[in-house]
């Protein structure tokens, strides 16, 4: 196949079916090489063409909890006591650059996933 920046949906599909058919190429070869080019390109395409966009924050904290098996106990120390907690994960206050960061350390979540902008409860009644 010739390599080249993938433009169209036909460009791409042809891209994800060569990656099908070479999937199992061993690294540091000519199949490898390839391989691994093409993945950087699909990456590309899809980052323009099909964006995923970010999660509400607290849906990510939320989501993150669920997956390490953590109730609001488990992270007082990102918030400094558990009315806080509370608080933000029902929409009453919002993340300060304290709880993103120590949210991020302690849960890992992405800070791009954590500083998105979102209405509280309060200032959907003003």
């Amino acid at each position: 196949m010739r390599i080249k920046v993938l433009k169209t949906e036909t460009d791409y599909e042809n891209a994800m079916e060569r990656i099908e058919a070479i999937f199992d190429a061993k690294p540091d070869t000519p199949k490898g090489d390839e391989l691994e080019l093409l993945t950087l390109l699909v990456e590309k395409y899809e980052e323009e063409h099909y964006p995923i966009e970010l999660p509400h924050p607290i849906e990510a904290i939320k989501f993150r909890m669920d997956q390490m098996g953590l109730k609001q106990k488990d992270i007082v120390d990102c918030f400094g006591d558990k009315s806080k907690v509370s608080d933000v994960l029902n929409l009453k206050r919002k993340l300060n650059l304290n709880y993103i960061r120590n949210l991020h350390q302690k849960l890992h979540i992405p800070l791009d996933a954590l500083i998105g902008d979102y209405e509280t409860k309060n200032t959907l009644r003003a």
